[in-house]
């Protein structure tokens, strides 16, 4: 079955989704980003060395920034009145990888999916910027909506894997 594409009126023309019919629920995303560096670079952001300060601080803050900027940067989204933002930095799994998770929620009309993906991109995105003078291979992967929760389309939680 075919889904009607929300985004486009009956012309085709781009437009944003009327979601004053919608009713307001509480709504919460979570998002992932890996940055993959050298073990080396890991240590150094995580021991608060680099040259540039304490990237871990500067990317919490950049991605909660990046998560109230979200229409302003993604055509046709929605401004929200976001109720929370958290950004977490972490080790990640397999040496030389930085896990990166960001959640988001707001009462409102339309999710905060697009909010929770903003800003682990650009948490990750920070990270390298803080890093690059030593290290300009270092690669992000993983950007994913690892869960969500409230409004009509219902939950979702990514299977690992």
């Amino acid at each position: 079955m075919a889904r009607e594409l929300t985004h486009l009126d009956e012309t085709g023309a781009a437009r944003i989704v009327d979601i004053s019919g919608k009713d307001e629920t509480v709504r919460r995303a979570v998002a992932g980003a890996v940055l993959h560096a050298t073990v080396e670079i890991v240590e150094a952001i995580f021991g608060g060395t680099l040259k540039k300060g304490d990237a871990i601080a500067v990317a919490r803050v950049a991605g909660i920034m990046a998560a109230k900027k979200t229409s302003a940067l993604i055509p046709l989204c929605h401004p929200i009145p976001v109720t929370k933002i958290g950004v977490e930095i972490e080790r990640g799994e397999a040496p030389g990888t930085i896990a990166i998770s960001a959640t988001v929620e707001t009462v409102g009309r339309t999710g905060v999916e697009m909010e929770a993906l903003t800003a682990a991109s650009v948490a990750a995105l920070t990270l390298y910027d803080m890093a690059k003078a030593l290290d300009k291979s270092m690669t992000i992967s993983g950007i994913q909506l690892i869960e969500k929760s409230g409004g009509k389309s219902g939950d979702f939680k990514r299977v690992p894997g």
